[in-house]
């Protein structure tokens, strides 16, 4: 049961890893705000962290329209 709880938790923490990185590297690449992955991890991190996501990607692409998740009121705005 052990050995369970062992690689279970080793698997969650793999997995939540890969995502903290992939996140990261959609908030501060130079490439495009439209990555549909990256999108949605932004768009499911908490509001501090998310915020701080749509600052990075604003800083890099603010002449662009923003992705989903660092719309303001209208679809043109950012956060």
């Amino acid at each position: 049961m052990v050995k369970f709880f062992l690689t279970l938790t080793i698997g969650l923490a793999v997995i939540g890893g890969y995502l903290g990185f992939r996140w990261h590297q959609y908030v501060t690449n130079t490439d495009s705000p439209y990555d549909e992955i990256g999108i949605t991890l932004n768009s499911y991190m908490p509001a501090p962290v998310n915020q701080w996501g749509c600052n990075q990607l604003k800083v890099n692409f603010g002449n662009q329209l923003p992705p989903y998740g660092c719309q303001a009121t209208t679809a043109q705005q950012w956060k």
